[in-house]
């Protein structure tokens, strides 16, 4: 396995850099998690079948949203659930969800998703938050997820054949540059799943890649 490159700043100090320095975009008065969570053509057939998935159960689900951003698509997603647990590690950017959005049955939560132990659930949201992370730190989250029955994992990854996996810096970027995505069946993660189903996918163009969203069932 490769070596994995040296991380110069922690992740925290990364993601609050990304937030306060508006690199995904927005204003400066307000925190903005790119156009993947806000872009319609994007995250409205994400909504679609992620609500359906939700509406299918009789006993609702508590769902642990990790990464969960600036909550601009969580927030249509707490009236499906039992309990919804939105995490993620920059603490203003909790606070100000803290503040924004409040209902019985949500709540916020500032964590290391790949160092803290996170919070008991039935169903895992992941949103295109691995593709930002080193290998190490994936690990660190693969570790916690087998607790979870279901994972729903969106990455953005490269149109066509790839290597899978490639290591990175955490941060802004992705592995898309390097053609090359997260696949956590393969080498180095081989995550141990039951079934999985891909639930949606959007092609971006120009080349840009394609955003897949896939279900994991983990036992």
């Amino acid at each position: 396995m490769a070596k994995n490159p040296k991380q110069p700043w922690p992740t925290k100090a990364v993601m609050h850099q990304i937030y306060d320095l508006n690199l995904w975009g927005g204003t400066t008065f307000d925190f903005y998690s790119g156009a993947g969570s806000h872009d319609p053509e994007i995250i409205n057939p994400y909504l679609e079948v992620i609500i359906a998935f939700l509406k299918s159960y009789h006993s609702p689900l508590i769902v642990c949203d990790l990464g969960c951003g600036d909550f601009n698509i969580g927030k249509h997603l707490t009236k499906y659930t039992k309990k919804y647990i939105g995490i993620d590690i920059v603490e203003p950017l909790i606070i100000r969800n803290q503040k924004l959005y409040k209902e019985n049955n949500l709540e916020f939560h500032c964590l290391d998703i790949s160092k803290d132990e996170l919070p008991n659930g039935d169903c895992i949201i992941l949103r295109q938050v691995l593709q930002h992370l080193s290998n190490i730190e994936i690990q660190g989250v693969i570790k916690k997820l087998v607790s979870y029955k279901y994972m729903i994992l969106t990455e953005h990854i490269p149109v066509g054949n790839f290597v899978p996996n490639k290591d990175i810096i955490s941060g802004q970027g992705i592995r898309l540059k390097k053609n090359s995505g997260v696949n956590l069946l393969e080498t180095p993660f081989d995550l141990n799943i039951i079934d999985k189903k891909q639930l949606c996918e959007y092609i971006l163009a120009h080349n840009n890649g394609r955003i897949v969203t896939t279900l994991y069932q983990l036992f």
